[in-house]
């Protein structure tokens, strides 16, 4: 099947007061997203992961241990993890965080200001592009991991439940280089917690 852009699950504008702006939206979903599908679906095109859905082509294609993925799996992944990215976010200044959630969290991580102390801290620190993340390993324990690039918690098995981008494109028109700021604001008012709850 075809990578397609899929449409934001809001309005562009939809998350502007809590700290997204519709122009970071616009550049993001509307520019850099676009790029990796339409790129994706060249780089396929006439290989033997040309129909195949983008899960199939992230798994198949991630080289562990290689210095640098190839193009097709730098485009699959990062559309998959821009999809999760739209949906993992909403409007709405007061977004509830569901019971069975915040049990998890202070299961797995003592609180949950602890998991979004660890989260934040790993979103900082990944050097240069990539992604923090909140996933369930495979033996079902929470654990918050940092990826470079386009990497994601597909390509060990795990299930990602929250995921934050932090290459500059999706912060630097509304933070310019304060990434900590960002990943704090986007925990305390971007994250739809109901969506991450439902992943679990």
């Amino acid at each position: 099947m075809a990578f397609e852009l899929p449409d934001l699950p809001y309005a562009h504008d939809a998350l502007a007061d809590l700290g997204m702006s519709k122009e970071t939206l616009e550049y993001h979903h509307d520019l850099h997203h676009n790029a990796y599908v339409t790129t994706g679906n060249t780089l396929v095109a006439g290989t033997e992961w040309e129909g195949k859905s983008v899960e199939e082509v992230i798994k198949g294609t991630y080289q562990a241990g290689a210095v640098a993925q190839s193009g097709i799996f730098n485009n699959a992944s990062q559309h998959w993890n821009h999809t999760q990215f739209w949906e993992m976010m909403g409007p709405g200044e007061d977004k509830k965080m569901p019971g069975e959630l915040e049990k998890a969290l202070v299961e797995a991580f003592g609180s949950v200001d602890e998991f979004k102390k660890q989260f934040a801290a790993a979103g900082a620190g990944q050097f240069g592009s990539g992604w923090a993340w909140l996933v369930k390993d495979t033996d079902g324990s929470l654990k918050v991991t940092k990826t470079e690039n386009g990497v994601n918690p597909l390509c060990f098995g795990q299930t990602a439940l929250l995921g934050c981008d932090v290459w500059e494109h999706s912060y630097y028109i509304d933070f310019r280089n304060k990434r900590p700021v960002y990943l704090s604001n986007f925990l305390d008012k971007l994250v739809n917690w109901e969506n991450v709850a439902s992943r679990m």
